[in-house]
């Protein structure tokens, strides 16, 4: 049976499981909009609560089968892994503590990972999932989901042909409000557990949203950080882990760049924005606006750019669903990860040669995360000493 589906030709749908997003979670069921966007995946089994009530619970809730509704991750991997229909992939949507022990599981039993950002809670975790995961022969691909924007696939092949010339300036910066206020002293979930230094890892607003600023800086330009100067900050009393976040940042091959985080930042939704500055002229790009992106070459009028239409290339062209003037926005960003997944899988079922245009974020993509913030909390630790990563 063929099903046409974004622009492909593809056979049933990849059996997927997963681990949290049980209810009450908000990544959990973002992940299940994305992986079903394009009818690519079918969900099959879950543990999807540490709970095992709230686990039974969210499962039937989904409509899972009542013998693949699993109280602990461990039972599912087992089990799954013995069944001839069990699922080809999981996604993990748990907090960050729990995404070694999961991958470790899974990658062991030959299931493909899925798994949210950051990759691990710490740096240590990082380099043993990246080995893990290298050494599987399955694949891992980590939801850095504004990696997805069809405008940012169109910046990284304006910088990979040179229409910016040599990189010079890159300047990130993710501002947020809504850890204003003491938020995790009222129960509320995501600000619990994120602002826990056991379930988070030693980084907050920096393991949170930084990372995806330093993710997007580096996908888009192609450089390698090498040192940082950081101050992270805790403004709110009693708050375990930073809510602010400066970090002057040195490539390798002398460009330069600043990051900004904040999530105590009031006025701020989700204001991610990245601008790359190079020798023939400079980019301009803001996630709340994230179909248009601002182009000069140096000194000519600037052009704006949209996502199907005026300026838009293949790059942009082949993760866009639909015309120009209908915006796509987060979700189809987290849809395309869960695509490229797809291909990935389907070439890995026939042991083909990989799709050159398929890509995702790697586990490598996650050690250089925790990385960058290992490297943040130890200048911080110096009062903002240069250190390397």
């Amino acid at each position: 049976m063929a099903i046409e589906g974004h622009g492909m030709v593809r056979s049933l749908r990849i059996r997927l499981g997963m681990v949290g997003g049980g209810q009450g979670a908000f990544i959990g069921a973002v992940h299940r909009i994305a992986a079903r966007l394009d009818d690519e995946f079918e969900l099959v089994a879950g543990a999807l609560s540490s709970t095992p009530e709230k686990a039974e619970a969210s499962g039937r809730e989904l409509g899972l089968a009542p013998d693949r509704i699993y109280t602990t991750f461990a039972a599912m991997a087992e089990a799954e892994s013995r069944r001839k229909d069990g699922i080809e992939a999981v996604s993990i949507v748990t907090p960050n503590h729990m995404h070694l022990p999961i991958a470790r599981e899974f990658l062991a039993r030959g299931i493909h990972v899925i798994c949210d950002k950051p990759m691990t809670a710490t740096l240590e975790e990082a380099k043993e999932l990246a080995r893990l995961a290298a050494g599987s022969g399955r694949l891992f691909v980590l939801t850095h989901n504004y990696t997805g924007y069809p405008l940012i696939r169109q910046a990284r092949a304006m910088v990979e042909a040179g229409e910016l010339g040599e990189i010079r300036v890159v300047q990130a910066e993710y501002a947020q409000d809504w850890l204003t206020e003491k938020l995790e002293d009222t129960g509320q979930k995501q600000a619990g557990w994120r602002t826990d230094p056991g379930r988070s890892g030693p980084g907050g607003c920096i393991g949170d949203i930084g990372t995806h600023a330093y993710n997007l800086a580096c996908f888009v330009t192609g450089l390698r950080l090498e040192s940082v100067c950081a101050d992270l900050t805790t403004f709110v009393v009693g708050r375990r882990l930073d809510d602010n976040v400066h970090v002057l940042l040195r490539f390798a091959g002398g460009a330069k760049g600043m990051l900004w985080a904040s999530q105590v930042a009031p006025g701020n939704e989700n204001g991610l924005r990245l601008r790359v500055y190079g020798s023939k002229g400079g980019l301009e790009w803001a996630q709340e606006e994230p179909n248009t992106m601002r182009f000069t070459p140096f000194g000519q009028p600037s052009r704006l750019l949209t996502r199907a239409g005026a300026g838009a290339t293949a790059p942009a062209a082949r993760v866009s669903r639909i015309p120009s003037g209908h915006p796509e926005g987060y979700l189809e960003a987290f849809a395309n990860l869960y695509a490229e997944a797809a291909r990935a899988i389907r070439t890995a079922r026939t042991r083909g040669e990989p799709d050159a245009e398929v890509l995702y974020p790697t586990a490598e993509d996650g050690l250089a995360g925790l990385a960058f913030i290992d490297a943040c909390l130890r200048s911080t630790a110096q009062d903002g000493a240069w250190v390397r990563l």
